[in-house]
């Protein structure tokens, strides 16, 4: 494939915001309809919800720091203690946001729906209120400025559901909250990319964010960029799965909500598309023929959450034209069910164990704690778009490694 003909498929139609849009998808879509039981869909909302109610609940009631166990290397759980409750709460809203913001959302899933966004309104409120016992630390150590990240992102992922909702107060403290953030250095790394995605946001909901702080971090990560669809984090490359986890959903949503806002070129966005569709079809290529994938690198922890970058590509239908919607809803099911079905994935009460593949503790770096590992329910973004879109509606495919696998033809992968 020509590098001039990749760019110009994969930028056709873009829309402005790289961000997915909150209501119905199109005037005149076909009406919502309830999935299948037993479907992929029902399958996928099912294990997100296991995965997101103990802390929602919890966090909800303000109850999280008194019912969340802290796992955590030997040594570091006092440490863990003091940041992972804010860890919990943002990734799990980073994954669950936006098939909250949905308005096409089936018949079956209504009630769920409404229960799990007023949980999480409730422990927004609560993670933010200073009174509260379950006032989250923005402000002290490194990572905090991490998982403000993590909120903010999904901020951005559910705009009607988790801020214009708030209430007036919450929100006032949401921002204090965020803002507090500041006072935290990112490390010279994919940090930048927290302190702008937390900057992104406030100027999505407050009309002014610090637009320094997100230039640099694109600036950087455009001068770190390795080719082929691939970041560097920071200036050398890691072999890992980082590009997923951070890189390219928080940069993308950094430039598309400065685009939006008339504050960025398209033109940037569009290049940025065009790579972010390369690295996707890389993702889908690593997803082995049982859905496991090859074990590098650091934050293996976070399980299926390596493939929030594919996931989030689906969300904002711009999966490239060589990756059919049902290969892909194939293949990303196979990884979630390969991480998060293995004895030992969850403890007697449900919240998450550290591991890849079932209950694994030495599989986690001393900055993995409990609530690191919620960072799985992103690989679930693409509950977000309707039971009517292709994604979920095109018949189930074989991905690239089980086609090739089985001695199935496949054409052959270029470079961008």
């Amino acid at each position: 494939m020509k590098r001039r003909s990749f760019v110009a498929r994969a930028t056709a139609g873009l829309s402005v915001l790289a961000l997915p849009l909150p209501t119905s998808w199109a005037s005149g879509a076909a009406p919502a309809t309830s999935p299948a039981k037993g479907s992929d869909r029902d399958y996928w909302l099912t294990t997100l919800l296991k995965i997101a109610e103990p802390v929602l609940k919890a966090a909800a009631q303000g109850q999280l720091k008194a019912m969340m166990p802290v796992e955590a290397a030997p040594g570091q759980e006092q440490g863990r203690r003091k940041v992972t409750y804010l860890e919990a709460l943002g990734r799990t809203l980073a994954g669950v946001a936006p098939w909250l913001e949905l308005q096409d959302v089936p018949a079956a899933e209504k009630e769920r729906q409404q229960r799990y966004a007023d949980w999480a309104r409730q422990a927004i409120s609560r993670g933010v209120d200073p009174q509260s016992p379950d006032f989250l630390n923005f402000t002290q150590g490194g990572q905090p400025v991490v998982d403000a990240a993590f909120l903010a992102h999904a901020l951005l992922r559910a705009p009607t559901q988790l801020w214009e909702k708030l209430p007036q107060a919450t929100q006032q403290q949401l921002v204090a909250a965020l803002q507090s953030s500041r006072v935290i250095k990112p490390v010279y790394s994919n940090w930048l990319l927290f302190s702008g995605i937390i900057e992104a946001a406030l100027l999505k909901f407050t009309g002014s964010g610090d637009l320094m702080r997100m230039d640099y971090a694109i600036k950087e990560h455009l001068t770190w960029y390795k080719g082929d669809g691939t970041y560097g984090d920071g200036p050398d490359f890691h072999w890992d799965y980082y590009n997923s986890y951070v890189i390219q959903p928080m940069l993308l949503d950094v430039v598309g909500t400065l685009v939006a806002a008339g504050k960025e070129n398209k033109e940037l966005l569009e290049r940025l598309r065009a790579r972010a569709q390369r690295y996707a079809l890389v993702q889908e290529r690593l997803i082995g023929p049982d859905g496991s994938f090859a074990a590098f690198g650091r934050s293996l922890a976070y399980r299926c959450g390596a493939f929030q970058h594919l996931a989030q590509v689906v969300l904002q239908q711009q999966l490239p034209p060589e990756l059919p919607a049902g290969q892909a809803r194939s293949a990303l099911t196979a990884v979630i069910r390969r991480t998060m079905e293995p004895k030992g994935t969850f403890d007697s009460k449900g919240w998450l164990q550290i591991g890849l593949c079932g209950h694994q503790p030495g599989i986690g770096e001393g900055y993995i704690s409990t609530g690191s590992l919620y960072l799985c329910s992103t690989a679930f973004l693409p509950l977000g778009l309707p039971a009517t879109d292709a994604f979920w509606a095109s018949p189930a495919q074989d991905w690239t490694a089980k086609k090739i696998w089985s001695g199935q033809d496949v054409k052959t992968d270029h470079a961008l």
